[in-house]
């Protein structure tokens, strides 16, 4: 009997230890939690922030949806009115849309939503501005997922306001660089292998020069050759003169530059077609020529023509650049173009390289044009997006692709650190011979 006492007592014990544990720890986060969102901010959401908001979003899915008209009645309503009138039953609960596991980022959730017959992701988007409010987030994004289903991804604050994504240290994964900060808290990456070329567009102090600044600094330690284009006499991109293989800094050279690249990039079809590989990634490794990575900086200083000269050689520039563009990613030749304004008008080369760009980025325009060439043949609601970009959201850009859109923000690399970047990485510049392009 005496035993049996001591076991109940035992039992009961071990409960109340449990809780009195889970209190303590609970209240040492609660009273930890200002220094810890300051210092360590993801920790602090992982923690206490995401469970708060799960629990909002699970709290309030149903009245929401139905507040915003995305629930649906399970019955006709004259058959609802009748069964009121006839029996006093209460109304049956509406159908609303079926929410998936809210899983949480760095800096909010994203959740998927199953619609319900005869609505369109456009219901949901309408509903964004509620959501955030409802679940005290700083902005909630809606978009199509695959048919019938749409994504919901919530930041709790934003992440665009002070990047916190850290500086790239080592070489890191070849053409791989985290360039600054998504929306959604997670890294900016630039992934040259996935997406091969890009369009980087933006006005003066934009951001658009802090950008190239962040993908120039990480690709410096790695085992690649950077090629500059800058007609602005190199002011941009001479800050890495000493990392760069070759460095055009007129149209004339320009010109010349981008031929060599062409002729190089023949050389190694050449060379793969011998080996019967399709691309410079199937050679073995110490037969594997070095991945080039050409910057071309304010793309219409090679299309502007003043005279018959110039148009010849704007259309040269614009052919090879056309040319390098179809066949660099096989054979390990890459494409980051960048520029204040890029139009139609500027011909119709113009036109057919932005076609083989792959990859947009969008800062803050001057013009509505040079928007809609960056985005508007990917996305609309990506164009809509970055002709939102105030002046006051310097940094800020929209970047696109095949794969969808995203606003980010680069993380700032001043001009002494570029210097320091180039010369710390000097001695990883290859020579390129093949590649110079002084006057004869």
């Amino acid at each position: 009997m005496k035993l049996a006492s001591t076991t109940t007592s035992a039992g009961a014990t071990g409960p109340s230890w449990v809780l009195l544990v889970a209190a303590v720890l609970v209240s040492g986060l609660l009273l930890a939690g200002p220094a810890l969102r300051r210092r360590h901010p993801v920790v602090w959401w992982l923690l206490l922030g995401f469970p708060v908001a799960a629990f909002r979003v699970m709290r309030t899915w149903r009245p929401l949806m139905a507040g915003r008209g995305l629930a649906v009645s399970r019955r006709p309503a004259l058959m609802v009115v009748s069964g009121l009138v006839g029996n006093g039953a209460p109304p049956p609960q509406p159908r609303v849309p079926r929410r998936g596991l809210i899983r949480p980022t760095c800096g909010g959730f994203v959740l998927l939503a199953r619609l319900l017959p005869g609505q369109v992701p456009e219901d949901f988007v309408k509903a964004a501005p509620a959501m955030a409010e409802d679940w005290a987030v700083h902005a909630v994004r809606v978009t199509s997922w695959k048919p019938g289903v749409v994504r919901i991804v919530a930041s709790a604050s934003d992440p665009l306001a002070v990047p916190r994504v850290p500086k790239q240290r080592g070489p890191g994964h070849l053409l791989r660089v985290a360039v600054g900060v998504l929306e959604t808290g997670a890294a900016w990456v630039v992934d040259l292998r996935r997406v091969p070329h890009w369009l980087i567009v933006g006005a003066t102090r934009s951001g658009k020069s802090t950008l190239i600044n962040a993908l120039m600094a990480g690709l410096a330690p790695q085992h690649v050759a950077l090629v500059g284009i800058d007609c602005k006499g190199g002011m941009e991109l001479s800050l890495y003169g000493p990392r760069l293989s070759a460095l055009a800094t007129n149209r004339e050279q320009a010109v010349r530059l981008l031929a060599a690249l062409v002729d190089l990039t023949l050389d190694r079809m050449s060379v793969c077609r011998a080996a019967r590989v399709r691309n410079v990634w199937g050679l073995p490794d110490k037969e594997r020529p070095v991945p080039i990575v050409v910057i071309v900086d304010e793309i219409a200083e090679l299309f502007l023509v003043a005279s018959r000269s110039e148009k010849d050689e704007a259309q040269a520039a614009g052919t090879a650049l056309i040319r390098l563009a179809q066949l660099g990613a096989a054979l390990g030749v890459f494409l980051v173009v960048a520029g204040q304004r890029v139009g139609s008008d500027l011909g119709p080369g113009v036109t057919a390289l932005r076609a083989q760009l792959g990859g947009r980025v969008c800062h803050r325009v001057a013009d509505p044009g040079t928007a809609e060439m960056a985005l508007g043949d990917l996305n609309p609601d990506a164009l809509k997006a970055a002709q939102a970009i105030t002046p006051e959201q310097a940094g800020t850009a929209v970047l696109a692709s095949g794969d969808g859109w995203e606003r980010a923000r680069s993380h700032l690399i001043t001009e002494a650190e570029a210097e320091a970047v180039a010369a710390e990485y000097a001695h990883l510049t290859p020579v390129l011979s093949e590649l110079h392009v002084e006057a004869p």
